[in-house]
């Protein structure tokens, strides 16, 4: 953990760095009810993830990529999911994913 509540996966290797970077990806940040995972969080946990996972639609999967909250059937931290791929992880009340990826990484619809 490193500055405050955000997590970084990171496994040593002997890939020797001369300039300073910090170890690891971001994989999340701990909420005061669970951890919110990023795409990479999402991407390794995924696969080995059997409860908590929302499988969406390519509609719905663009909505979620470029940013947008979407509606799905779900309690709590979620991972969404279209078909193979991971996209993510959002926070599911009431019929509604709430969105969490960062402005940069979104895609753009037109």
């Amino acid at each position: 953990m490193r500055g405050g509540r955000k997590v970084y996966a990171y496994k040593n290797c002997s890939f020797d760095v001369k300039a300073h970077v910090e170890k690891g990806i971001y994989f999340g940040r701990v909420e005061a009810d669970g951890i919110r995972l990023t795409i990479e969080g999402a991407f390794l946990v995924g696969p080995n993830a059997t409860k908590n996972v929302i499988e969406i639609d390519e509609e719905k999967a663009l909505k979620w990529m470029s940013g947008e909250d979407i509606e799905a059937e779900g309690e709590g931290w979620v991972i969404l999911k279209w078909g193979e791929y991971f996209l993510g992880g959002g926070k599911a009340k009431n019929g509604i994913v709430k969105n969490y990826i960062s402005k940069d990484r979104r895609i753009k619809l037109e």
